[in-house]
Parts: C-alpha cells; sequence; structure tokens
C-alpha cells in the first residue's frame, strides 16, 4: 500500500478507503492532498478487487474547505497557469463508485468535494455550507455547478450568495446528500453501502455509473440514447448471463467482474 502524507488509505471487503488526514489544518484542501487524494483514487480504481471507494475525514470534520494559507497571495493568473483545483477532475471522473461519508463541517471546497462523489452519506452532525462569498470568492472547484444539479438554482443561489451552512437534515430534505445516519455509525453504515455495491458486477456497475454522470452532462434524448447502448452492451458480458441464470434458478449469483 502506497504511504501518503496528507491521507490514510485502507482495504476492507473489496472496499477502498481514503481518509483525509489533515488534523492540524482541519483538513483544509491543499495541492498536496488534491494530488494525493487523486492517486489513491485511481489507484483503487485500477485494482479489479476493489469495487467501490468510501472517501472520509475525521469524525470532527469532513473538510474545512481550501487551505487558505496557500492561496491567500496568490494572483489571478497563477491560479489559470497553475491549473489551480484542476486535477480534482480526475477524481471525479474514476469508473469506481464513490461514498463521501461526512462527519462533522464539510464547507467551500470539502462540500465540493463531497459532491464529486456519486453518494454522500451524512452522519447526523454533518454540516455543508458554501461560504467562500464571506473571503470576496466564489466557489472554485464546481460549487456553482453541482450545487445546481444537486438541489436547484434557488436553493444553491442561497448558500452560494449568503455563505449560509445547513445540517444534515436540511441537507438530506433538499437532496444534497443520500441518507443521513447517526455519527457514531457512519463508517459502518458507509461499508456496508460499498460492500453491497462493491458485491454487484463490475461492468454493470461502471455502466450505471457513466450513465448517471451523462444525465447530468447531455440532453434527455441524448442520456437516453446513452442508455440504451449501455444496456446493450452489457448483453456481452458473462455476468449479464449469469445474472439472469441466477434469477431463473433462484440462487445467488456469481459474478465475474466479466
Amino acid at each position: 500500500m502506497t504511504r501518503y502524507d496528507t491521507i490514510r488509505t485502507r482495504v476492507s471487503d473489496a472496499v477502498g478507503w481514503i481518509e483525509l488526514h489533515r488534523p492540524q489544518k482541519l483538513n483544509a484542501l491543499n495541492t498536496a492532498l488534491m494530488h494525493d487524494v487523486v492517486d489513491a483514487a485511481e489507484r483503487f480504481d485500477a485494482d479489479e478487487s476493489v469495487g467501490a471507494i468510501v472517501l472520509t475525514g475525521s469524525e470532527r470534520v469532513f473538510a474545512a474547505g481550501a487551505d487558505i494559507t496557500e492561496l491567500e497571495h496568490k494572483s489571478g493568473p497563477d491560479i489559470l497557469m497553475e491549473g489551480f483545483f484542476a486535477d480534482w477532475s480526475r477524481f471525479a471522473a474514476v469508473r469506481t463508485p464513490v461514498i463521501a461519508a461526512v462527519s462533522g463541517f464539510a464547507l467551500g471546497g470539502g462540500c465540493e468535494v463531497a459532491m464529486m462523489c456519486d453518494i454522500i452519506l451524512a452522519g447526523d452532525d454533518a454540516r455543508f455550507g458554501q461560504p467562500e462569498i464571506n473571503l470576496a470568492v466564489i466557489p472554485g472547484m464546481g460549487g456553482t455547478q453541482r450545487l445546481v444539479r444537486a438541489v436547484g438554482y434557488y436553493k444553491a443561489s442561497e448558500l452560494v450568495l449568503t455563505g449560509r451552512t445547513i445540517d444534515a437534515v436540511e441537507a438530506e430534505r433538499i437532496g444534497l446528500v443520500s441518507r443521513v445516519v447517526p455519527a457514531g455509525e457512519l463508517r459502518q453504515h458507509a461499508q456496508e453501502l460499498a460492500e453491497t455495491i462493491a458485491a454487484r458486477s463490475r461492468p454493470a456497475v461502471y455502466a450505471a455509473k457513466a450513465s448517471l454522470d451523462a444525465a447530468l452532462e447531455s440532453s434527455l434524448a441524448e442520456g437516453l440514447r446513452f442508455e440504451r447502448s449501455a444496456f446493450a452492451g452489457l448483453f456481452s458480458t458473462l455476468d449479464q448471463k449469469e445474472g439472469m441464470a441466477a434469477f431463473r434458478e433462484k440462487r445467488p449469483p456469481r459474478f465475474r467482474h466479466r
């Protein structure tokens, strides 16, 4: 297992775990952490034994936002020429489903990284927000784009323009998080959810995730064409034959991920 400076990683029953670990900075997101998370996610994505990934922080904080000490003195050309935050797009593009297990604060960049994941599982102590407007800037890692798609224009506008934070109950009500669980049971629920996904056929899971992503990035007609093509393609897999035979024979399927 690769060792990192800003994260901890492990594998448990086909689930790859990435834990943000900058306790002295409340897991603030800097360039080093971005590179570590992207590298770990891509390594898990390339590992056929890993069927789902969980991204989490500490019990106190998921991620408190971007590291202001790294950003404060940069100029506009610095941000553009250095491609600041650009590598996060590689994290969002991994084939393997990623679950954000959020406890405590997920603010600014922390909320944006959670929204890059496929499922957000929140502890009942979690708080979300895009407070960048309080610093005279705006979200820069997809906050104005993914938040609108998650909760709708008017709620996203309120949160981005005021910088207001919301609790887990409100986040679930408006559709920002998938489910709220007791904070003390968050990791257990994340592991169980990830194991459920990992037990499915990898080709089917990859196709499902790609089709869901297409729904956010294309028209309905284009999305339907993508879905039909992905659906048809799965009939060339061994797992499709096994899955349907197992259903007919009333037994658990034995997927080979082929």
